[in-house]
């Protein structure tokens, strides 16, 4: 039912759908119901003043109505959907409720099983916690470290896939001030059930309120504390971090996190041999040899 009660745009664009196509539905589905309790009285045994016709096998105009209408409701289908699908294109910037409002920027990115909230423009982060202040669009990037998930706030509408080594990109707005609950729908295991997080509408200054909360944090989401938020668990309550690293998302997509080469330099490197057939690639020299090269050197000097 939180999916019948939006507090945000693309959220009561989705509700107002949901409406419009089951009452298209309903305009084949009502009349057949009420004809078949009609037919039913009409042509019972004991009434005599039903035409009897056991020979009838066919009716042009019967078939015209059966045929014609469903066509129409499917055509009107086919066009709302085509035009909502584009209204509702997750990646469509929204606008803001007062005019130039910078969007918040916001990295997701899913774990096992808890949120991670990155807030790039005010280097904090949080888990299983996310603030956005009322009127103001935001948008999402999100991706995931682990298995396929869906990020979803049913009253503010769109959930999305996170994929591993994909980015994915949604817009959304909360117009009124509340908790909302956000949860993960799609199954990733044995902690899916509590993989949930709650989005907290505020206005502008509880928003930068709990900005300074989060940096309150004596808590730095480097590394190695993503190492070990990464590991598999559920959160009981959220976490903040007073700061993270500029590159932690772009790590995380790319799957390097972990000290690993990022696909998006392999890739390069790969175009760079392509351009250049035969040329030698660079190759890290292990400690051993870093000193034999370095002993030379210092003799010279």
């Amino acid at each position: 039912m939180a999916v019948m009660d939006p507090q945000g745009p693309v959220g009561q664009q989705e509700k107002d759908l949901i409406i419009l196509a089951v009452l298209l539905m309903l305009i084949p589905v009502v009349p057949v119901i009420v004809m078949t309790l009609w037919f039913a009285w009409r042509y019972r045994a004991s009434n005599t003043k039903a035409t009897y016709a056991p020979d009838f096998e066919h009716s042009n105009r019967i078939e015209a109505v059966v045929w014609a209408i469903p066509t129409l409701i499917i055509l009107a289908l086919g066009a709302v959907t085509w035009v909502s699908t584009h209204q509702l294109d997750p990646r469509r910037p929204l606008a803001a409720v007062s005019p130039n409002v910078k969007p918040v920027e916001v990295e997701v990115v899913s774990l096992d099983w808890k949120w991670l909230f990155i807030y790039p423009d005010y280097g904090v982060a949080s888990v299983n916690e996310l603030a956005l202040p009322v009127g103001t669009p935001v948008h999402f990037k999100l991706t995931s470290a682990t298995v396929m998930d869906s990020f979803f706030i049913p009253q503010l509408g769109s959930q999305i896939y996170t994929m591993t080594g994909m980015q994915t990109q949604l817009s959304l707005r909360a117009d009124k001030a509340g908790t909302y609950d956000g949860m993960s729908a799609n199954y990733s295991g044995e902690g899916f059930a509590g993989m949930k997080f709650q989005a907290l509408a505020t206005d502008q200054a509880g928003f930068d309120a709990w900005i300074a909360k989060a940096k309150a944090s004596s808590t730095p989401l480097d590394g190695a504390a993503y190492q070990a938020l990464a590991q598999r668990g559920m959160a009981d309550k959220p976490v903040y971090y007073a700061s993270v690293d500029p590159q932690l998302f772009h790590n995380v997509l790319n799957g390097c996190a972990d000290g690993k080469l990022c696909t998006d330099t392999a890739m390069k490197m790969a175009q760079m041999q392509q351009a250049i057939p035969g040329a030698k690639t660079c190759q890290a020299k292990t400690p051993q040899e870093a000193d034999a090269a370095a002993k030379p050197a210092a003799r010279k000097s």
